[in-house]
Parts: structure tokens; C-alpha cells; sequence
């Protein structure tokens, strides 16, 4: 089903494992990583926040992403409260967005005490709001770009919201290169491309915007199929205006994503099994 298709690959953390997972099954992967993740580059904010955490002022801690998390430890770590952050960790209530986060805490021996009903903002909310949140302290591991919904939320059901962002995304390929993908998609050179994160669907948009090809951009996007890694990612697509071909319904990674491409090019059900 993916034999001798063009995909287009925007992810830049785990470039090498999904191109390769997408060429196992025939695929020529297209690779243009379209942002790189950085720490924020004023870490007094988030050295506060740590502090405030190691001493234990948290009952609850959101967490949406695992690079979030990733991030969060690091800081911790080069300043010196790493054992404290974690023994925190431990006793404090962990809500998770999705599986991303809980598998950076298992890596650290601890797991989620909370999962949202579906990995989104909204999923978020209908989960907090089966809790009792009123006077209690709430972190909130934040990522670039997100709705402050989650905070409003948190104030109207009477607690005490302490949110925090550790990374921040940067443009990781020059301008030129972007627009040359956005040619390839106009062209219908590149008939498929999986998005893993909202940052690339907006880089995306953005260089189009700037090199004057954003509407024939659109109009390509309605017919090359467009895969999505999950529903956050799926929702920045169709906020785009381009429909989403293929995700995973419920195991939002790299491998489901490309069993659910293949089951939308094939019809079949079992097209792509999980090597």
C-alpha cells in the first residue's frame, strides 16, 4: 500500500525512526523537519516554578506533552533539585493529556494517577471537572502555542492554577527549503504527508504565506491525503481547511499512524501490520 509512495516527513525529533519505519514499508520518505525544540531561553521562571514545586505547594499536576516533562527534568536536574522534583513528583496527583507524558514518567519510575477521557484541552476539562479542584493548587506543564483554556477552567472551579513552560519551538529548516515542500505539494510531487504536532502544520502554513502561495497551497492539500498522529494534530489540521485522511483511534504514535495510512490507501483493515 506504501510502495513507491512520496511521503512527506515534517517531524525533526524522531526524523530517522519514523522515515525508516515509513521505508520499511516501501515508502520513499520525503524529510524536511519543519521546527526544532528548545529550552526557553530565560530559565528563571521555570527554576521558580521547580523550587515552588520541590517544596511541595502543588496538590495536582498537568501534564500536557512528554517533551514538557522532558524539559522540566532537565531544568531540574542542572539545577540541582532533580531527587526533590521527583520525590515531589511521587506524591503529587499526575493528570496526563495523553500517553506522551505517562511514558516519560514511567521512564522515572512513577505513573499517571489521572488520564484525560480524550488526549485534548477539552478532554482535559471534562476529566478535571469530575474532581474536587476548589482551594487546591494546580500546575500546569504548558506548550508553545497552547490555549490558556485549561487555566480559566482551573480559576472557575475555585483553584489555584501555577502554570509553566519550559520549551519553546524554532525554525529548524531555512525558509527556502520549507517553500520547496510546499512547491512539491502544489506540483503533486509529494502525494501524502504526516503531520506530528500542530507546530509543523503552522510552519507550514506560515512560509506559504510568506513566499505568496498559501491559497494554492490549500487548494493542493484537498487532494494530497493527509495523515495526522493524533486529534490535537488532526484539529490544527482541519483548522487549516484540510481534510485529515488517517489517524490512530486510540494509540497515538508513529507505528499506529502509519498502520491507519495504510488502512485508508487499502480499505483493508489488516493492510499494515505492527512489525
Amino acid at each position: 500500500m506504501l510502495q513507491g509512495r512520496r511521503i512527506a516527513v515534517p517531524e525533526s525529533r524522531e526524523l530517522d525512526l519514523f522515515a525508516s519505519i515509513l521505508e520499511r514499508y516501501g515508502a520513499a520518505a520525503v524529510r524536511c523537519p519543519l521546527v526544532s525544540i528548545h529550552d526557553v531561553e530565560d530559565a528563571a521562571p521555570v527554576q521558580s516554578w521547580l523550587t515552588r514545586f520541590a517544596e511541595g505547594q502543588h496538590d495536582s499536576l498537568v501534564l500536557y506533552t512528554g517533551e514538557g516533562l522532558a524539559r522540566l527534568l532537565g531544568f531540574a536536574r542542572r539545577g540541582g533539585v532533580e531527587v526533590d522534583v521527583i520525590a515531589s513528583l511521587r506524591r503529587t496527583r499526575k493528570i496526563v493529556r495523553g500517553p506522551k507524558p505517562a511514558k516519560v514518567l514511567r521512564s522515572i519510575g512513577l505513573s499517571a494517577d489521572v488520564t484525560a477521557e480524550q488526549p485534548t484541552t477539552a478532554g482535559l476539562i471534562k476529566t478535571l471537572s469530575a474532581l474536587d479542584l476548589n482551594g487546591s493548587c494546580v500546575g500546569v506543564l504548558l506548550y508553545p502555542g497552547g490555549e490558556d483554556l485549561l487555566t480559566g477552567f482551573l480559576k472557575v472551579a475555585g483553584a489555584k492554577p501555577d502554570p509553566i513552560l519550559c520549551y519553546r519551538y524554532a525554525s529548524n529548516e531555512e525558509d527556502e527549503r520549507v517553500a520547496h515542500l510546499v512547491d512539491q505539494l502544489v506540483s503533486a510531487d509529494i502525494e501524502l504527508i504526516a503531520f506530528t504536532s500542530t507546530a509543523q502544520v503552522r510552519r507550514l502554513q506560515e512560509v506559504a504565506r510568506q513566499v505568496g502561495r498559501e491559497s494554492e497551497l490549500d487548494a493542493a492539500m484537498q487532494r494530497v491525503l493527509i495523515a495526522a498522529v493524533g486529534p490535537v494534530t488532526a484539529q490544527a489540521v482541519e483548522e487549516a481547511g484540510w481534510p485529515v485522511a488517517a489517524m490512530p483511534q486510540d494509540n497515538f504514535h508513529l507505528k499506529p499512524m502509519v498502520v491507519a495510512l495504510g488502512k485508508r490507501l487499502s480499505g483493508n483493515a489488516g493492510a499494515i501490520p505492527l512489525p
